[in-house]
């Protein structure tokens, strides 16, 4: 069963306007399993404590962003080309860059195509906390995008491996540390939730 529990909203130690937008924001999200609740409350608490939690180059542990694209076709992926794992696209914020628009500007780097943010705004669906290279920790924020009828297009340097895939083939090859924001997207999805990405369905599994 989902954590329902809200937690307190925390104020960040920056008085960081994007940092007290972000931490209501956790505070009202719903976690999916209890990897994500621990997750939500470790980046509630980093938003507190840390100086510029936005900044990667000001402490190794950091937030990034990164997109839950769904369409059409299905669900966006696109294997690391050096953790060879299958991913959402996402990765560290420019300056001045909120998570969201990170999101945005990620996947459009990522895999060549132009996502946006679901009408009425952005859209948290999930938070995971998870080493990452150079002894960084990325608070990860995972917003739902929607993205265009169309094939992928990486351009040079950035993996070549992107496509949709279907709900159960997503789950079936997707890291393990998304499982639970595939879940919050399909739910959303099933329920007509999604917000103009008409046609993502069980029928676009398999």
């Amino acid at each position: 069963m989902p954590d329902r529990t809200p937690l307190p909203v925390v104020t960040p130690s920056a008085a960081d306007p994007c940092a007290a937008d972000l931490a209501r924001a956790l505070a009202a999200h719903v976690p999916v399993d209890p990897r994500e609740a621990r997750a939500r409350a470790a980046v509630l608490d980093a938003l507190a404590d840390l100086r510029d939690p936005f900044d990667r180059h000001a402490d190794l542990t950091h937030v990034t962003g990164s997109a839950v694209v769904v369409g059409r076709r299905g669900v966006l992926l696109h294997r690391h080309r050096r953790l060879h794992r299958w991913l959402q696209p996402g990765g560290h914020l420019d300056p001045g860059e909120t998570a969201a628009e990170a999101a945005v500007r990620e996947t459009a780097e990522e895999t060549g195509l132009a996502a946006v943010h679901p009408d009425g705004g952005p859209r948290l669906v999930h938070v995971d906390v998870h080493a990452a290279a150079d002894d960084h920790v990325h608070l990860d924020i995972r917003y739902l995008l929607l993205g265009p009828d169309a094939d992928p297009a990486p351009p040079p340097g950035e993996s070549q491996e992107v496509a949709w895939f279907g709900w159960d083939d997503a789950d079936a090859v997707a890291d393990d540390a998304l499982a639970g924001a595939l879940h919050t997207a399909r739910r959303l999805a099933a329920a007509g939730l999604l917000g103009g990405a008409g046609g993502t369905s069980e029928e676009s599994d398999g």
